[in-house]
């Protein structure tokens, strides 16, 4: 099999290996003001679109609990798609959501001179908060580094294993890779969460078909697999593929019985609905589920 028909082949399953959201409710009303504390909020996939308004979704259950006169919390609007044949793919849309993030964070910052910033996502969103995140931390954002107080990533796809995790111990990373550069000067004031089972946020190591998959669909607007390679991000990943047995290795976690094998865990952990257990599991010996745990962290920082 050749380079290119194995990269194919493992790019099929990207389908599997982002986040899909669930859950719908309505947007927090803005109060008026400089706040103390600006929450942009993004949604996960499809829990907004282009043309429809945002709807909170998993992260209603941390921004309804920052109800307070010092707190604003505004939602972003995007794509929020994943596959091909919807609106954007999924790399286009996620950069969409970073844009529009900066977007409010820009305006906010401008017109409040002493508010500070909090940013949270969910799934898709989480990949592009935590995106933005990086930007801003790396000193490539108009937004101010000392102007964040937190970032609160629910099962981020970019998740490393570095990252602060917030609950029980997970294996690997997320199943796009890790940021290459990390947080940067916000990466003290960034926390992530990741349910025990959600693949999304923690693929095995040793899984390259996922974390190939993975990495394609972060760069699904990038161009050829030729463009893809030269990429940081999927060069690290493909020397680490060398380093393992190469494509020798990819090929046999490709094989009829691995494919098999790998569609019964998929079907397991879609219905096993770890990707939507941020508010049904403990991540402190008080109890509080990672949303609850986000809010309370949040609100003291108003």
């Amino acid at each position: 099999m050749s380079l290119k028909k194995t990269l194919a082949l493992a790019s099929a399953v990207a389908a599997a290996t982002i986040g899909i959201s669930a859950g719908v409710a309505q947007a927090d009303s803005p109060g008026a003001g400089c706040p103390s504390l600006y929450v942009v909020s993004i949604p996960g996939t499809w829990e907004t679109g282009p043309a429809r308004q945002p709807t909170p979704g998993m992260l209603g259950a941390v921004t309804g609990a920052l109800a307070s006169p010092t707190i604003r919390t505004d939602y972003v609007t995007y794509a929020a798609t994943a596959f091909p044949w919807e609106t954007q793919v999924y790399a286009a849309s996620k950069r969409q959501a970073v844009d529009n993030a900066r977007g409010l964070l820009e305006t906010m910052q401008r017109t409040c001179v002493n508010t500070r910033f909090g940013i949270v996502g969910y799934s898709q969103g989480a990949d592009a908060a935590g995106d933005l995140a990086a930007e801003i931390g790396s000193g490539l954002s108009p937004v101010r580094p000392e102007r964040v107080a937190g970032v609160g990533l629910l099962s981020d796809p970019r998740r490393a294993a570095t990252d602060v995790l917030i609950g029980p111990p997970v294996p690997g990373f997320g199943s796009g890779g890790p940021r290459m550069g990390g947080f940067g000067a916000v990466g003290d004031r960034t926390v992530t969460f990741c349910a025990p089972g959600d693949l999304y946020c923690a693929t095995e190591r040793d899984d390259f078909v996922t974390r190939i998959a993975g990495v394609t669909v972060q760069n699904s607007d990038a161009g050829s697999v030729d463009e893809l390679l030269k990429r940081p991000d999927a060069g690290a990943l493909w020397n680490e593929l060398l380093g393992a047995g190469g494509v020798p290795t990819l090929q046999g976690q490709l094989s009829d019985q691995a494919n098999a094998q790998r569609r019964d865990e998929l079907a397991a952990f879609y219905g096993s609905g770890a990707h939507q257990n941020y508010q049904g599991y403990a991540v402190d010996a008080a109890g509080s589920t990672p949303t609850a745990w986000l809010a309370g962290w949040l609100r003291a920082k108003a």
